[in-house]
């Protein structure tokens, strides 16, 4: 099950001990507030009133009337679970799913693909289309709102389900406002208030994260969910990575952190879209592989192609993917230095060919990263498939809708 997860304080003032169980007098229990009792029952910690009585220290009269709420305004079910051996049958707590639902939002410079989630995580529908980022906000995001619509519709949810939607977008977001910074490749959305359309139309809040934190969020929660300290490498058209920290996303100051695909590799003086020279993406991204066989009088418009020609058995398009590699792999190996990860994931339109392109990326971290770094890493192909993005993107619109900071602000004078 999904849930929330929340900024610890570093620093706390020391108390005296608790006695006999109880909570210290001044102290915050976790599970005092309505969405704190909904983390507790997300997360598996809590099945049962006398559970949330015992974690939190609450009296069974306060616990009675927090659970109660959370049942009334369709948080929760309680239901008996058949396991007594004698006497009244325990009843078990669980989140409700059917009347909550989130949606996630994967936007390429290419494509636009929208799943339908339920508020525990679980995939109900997903669609694909074409569509061209660079048409602009207004034709992109309509098409989005339309096909929402009909994914409700397919799925007999009304809109009123709604409870949040996650969006990733090929380019520099501003997490804390949701809108674009200098997106290379989406002219016309340099800060455009995407999250201000989505409250518009559906009247619930959007958070708009770039495409490889998304894609990072999805291969955690969803493949590599003992992973506490992992790499996630976007190698398509251009190259980014998500960065898992202690378990979350690690965005950075204002949201930049893991542009790895303007950074400087050895000499090359390869120019790159963004006016400097020598950039991995350069070097390594699908769009310049592409340009490099289209020179060697193959036909190859965009990494997809150069997917295809390895498939076919091209040797040229071969030794380009592991030499592009082989560049991902270098400057990786200073990041393995430095953030010593325990897992190294591979995604985006050239781990299709997975094959050739890791084995350039593994034998340029273990040529170049220290020993201790590499003893124990992993370094893998991504496992969440075509609908990773849009899945993360659900995911992170999961999480938000069951914080327990959301969840009281919608519940907001239920209970004092």
């Amino acid at each position: 099950m999904l849930v929330a997860e929340r900024a610890q304080g570093c620093c706390r003032p020391k108390s005296a001990p608790s006695v006999a169980g109880m909570p210290t007098p001044g102290r915050k229990v976790a599970g005092q507030s309505l969405g704190e009792v909904l983390s507790l029952i997300t997360s598996g910690a809590a099945t049962t009133r006398a559970d949330i009585a015992r974690i939190t220290g609450l009296a069974r009269s306060t616990v009675t009337q927090r659970v109660d709420a959370l049942i009334a305004h369709g948080f929760v079910d309680e239901d008996a679970d058949g396991g007594s051996t004698g006497g009244r049958p325990p009843r078990r707590l669980a989140l409700r799913t059917r009347e909550h639902t989130v949606a996630g939002v994967d936007l390429g410079a290419s494509h636009c693909r929208v799943a339908l989630l339920d508020i525990g995580g679980t995939l109900l529908t997903a669609q694909e289309d074409p569509l061209m980022i660079a048409d602009g906000p207004q034709v992109v995001l309509r098409h989005v709102e339309r096909t929402l619509h009909t994914l409700l519709k397919e799925t007999g949810r009304s809109p009123r389900t709604l409870r949040s939607i996650g969006v990733g977008v090929p380019g520099p977001v501003e997490f804390s406002t949701g809108r674009p910074v200098d997106p290379p490749i989406m002219p016309g959305w340099h800060r455009y208030p995407i999250p201000d359309f989505f409250d518009e139309h559906f009247g619930v809040r959007a958070l708009v994260d770039n495409d490889v934190n998304v894609m990072a969020l999805a291969e955690q929660r969803r493949a590599f969910s003992g992973t506490r300290y992992m790499l996630y490498i976007k190698v398509g058209t251009g190259i980014g990575c998500g960065i898992i920290a202690d378990g979350r996303l690690h965005r950075g100051a204002q949201g930049s952190a893991g542009d790895i695909g303007h950074v400087r590799v050895g000499e090359r003086e390869e120019l790159c879209r963004c006016g400097n020279s020598g950039c991995l993406e350069a070097i390594a991204g699908g769009a310049a592989l592409a340009r490099r066989l289209t020179g060697l009088g193959l036909e190859a418009a965009s990494g997809l192609d150069v997917v295809r020609l390895v498939r076919e058995g091209n040797q040229d398009a071969i030794r380009m993917v592991r030499d592009a590699g082989r560049a991902v792999g270098d400057v990786l190996a200073g990041l393995v230095n430095f953030f010593n990860p325990e897992t190294v994931v591979l995604g985006g339109a050239l781990a299709a060919v997975h094959e050739q392109l890791l084995a350039g990326v593994r034998e340029a971290i273990y040529r170049r990263s220290h020993p201790l770094a590499t003893h124990l890493l992993h370094i893998e192909p991504s496992r969440t498939g075509e609908n990773g993005a849009a899945i993360g993107a659900g995911i992170l619109a999961v999480e938000h809708a069951l914080s327990p900071e959301q969840v009281d602000r919608v519940l907001a004078g239920v209970v004092g």
